[in-house]
């Protein structure tokens, strides 16, 4: 049975919400459609290097992220250059950037 599906502004909403609890930076990078835009995550690290997580569903149906820019952390420049394609293939994107020590999500996240 899959999970319901939220609408992505309360997603988001919830994802920066739960990021910032700790006083870590949690930020709307860029808005997208408050019922179905997808969602990106920018893990940022203290160097400035970024991990790109994307929404994704496990082979059950339950929501889940994907690190969407592979295995090696990107540039500022790379991830720049990544967001800009992405809003090119999909206008309604959102795009949140957290501060994550590690690349580790500082919310509730399942990793596939």
């Amino acid at each position: 049975m899959t999970s319901p599906r939220l609408r992505s502004d309360f997603i988001a909403r919830a994802i920066l919400r739960q990021s910032a609890q700790d006083g870590r930076s949690a930020m709307l990078l860029r808005k997208g459609d408050p019922d179905a835009g997808s969602i990106l995550v920018l893990l940022l690290e203290r160097d400035g290097s970024t991990v790109v997580l994307s929404q994704t569903r496990t082979a059950e149906g339950e929501a889940a992220w994907l690190r969407a820019s592979g295995e090696t952390p990107l540039t500022p420049e790379e991830t720049a250059s990544y967001i800009e394609r992405q809003t090119r293939f999909d206008p309604d994107l959102w795009v949140l950037e957290l501060e994550a020590p590690g690349f580790r999500p500082p919310f509730e996240a399942t990793l596939v």
